[in-house]
Order: C-alpha cells, then sequence, then structure tokens
C-alpha cells in the first residue's frame, strides 16, 4: 500500500517519527514535506496529500498539523477526499468502516507517539463495511452546493 503523509512544523516530528513506524511495517511511502520545525502553512501540504490520493499515486493518505482540524478542513476541499480528524482508536475505526475515509487527519499536540501508532494502524487495517454506509458516502460524493 502507498501512503502519502504530510505535515506543516507543528507535526513534523510526528510526521517523521510516523514515516519510520509504517515503513518498518512494509508500506510504501509519498513524503510531501515540511521538512523542519520552521513555520509553514498546512494547506500546502494537505492538498498535496489530498491530490496524490484522488489522482492514484497514493491508496491512503496523512495530514498532521497542531491540532489536525486545518489540514482536515484543507484536506477535505478537494472533491472525493474524505479526510477524518481522528484522535482516538474508534475515530479512527468508526471513519474507516462507516465513512471510508481515504485521508486521516492528526493532532500532534494531542496525541502522543503510542497513540499515533495506535490510530493509525487501527485506520489502516479497518476495512469500509459498505452497505447502508455506502449510500451515505455516496450521497457526500455528490452533494452539489
Amino acid at each position: 500500500m502507498e501512503i502519502a503523509i504530510g505535515a506543516d512544523h507543528a507535526g513534523f516530528k510526528a510526521k517523521i517519527f510516523l514515516i519510520a513506524h509504517l515503513e518498518s511495517k512494509g508500506y510504501g511511502i509519498h513524503d510531501v514535506g515540511t521538512d523542519s520545525v520552521k513555520s509553514v502553512d498546512y494547506p500546502h501540504f494537505a492538498h498535496a496529500v489530498g491530490k496524490m490520493v484522488i489522482d492514484g499515486h497514493a491508496d491512503k493518505g496523512i495530514v498532521i498539523c497542531g491540532t489536525g482540524i486545518g489540514v482536515s478542513i484543507s484536506a477535505n476541499k478537494i472533491p472525493g477526499v474524505r479526510a477524518a480528524l481522528c484522535s482516538t482508536n474508534e475515530d479512527a475505526e468508526m471513519s474507516r468502516k462507516h465513512n471510508n475515509s481515504n485521508v486521516l487527519a492528526l493532532g500532534a499536540r494531542s496525541c502522543g507517539p503510542p497513540d499515533l501508532v495506535a490510530i493509525t494502524d487501527t485506520w489502516l487495517n479497518t476495512a469500509f463495511e459498505g452497505g447502508r454506509h455506502e449510500r451515505r458516502v455516496n450521497q457526500i460524493e455528490n452533494i452539489n452546493i
């Protein structure tokens, strides 16, 4: 599985930690930045991850900022991205089972390394249930404002 991952300065250390974990599990990683703790604007990295997922260059994406809120909002601006901000294993599981999320958003300030690993592993290892949930995901995809 190929995973695109990006973070702003607040999520940089968490991104580096997660990349090492994911590579140890055999995942292919596409790191879109940032490359330091120097202040940057998170929308650029969330957009790059979302585009990689939608364009088929990555199977799933992970975006990280201080709270996860900004990157989740930014990634969800891309049609077809279903970014879910998850701060617990249950959030991660349900975002996959019921919402077929394709981008995981994480808050580096609220999740320590053990939580980052547990949430990410749960998210990556949970399948979409389909069924009645598929109808709802399709409705989300077809909303035109």
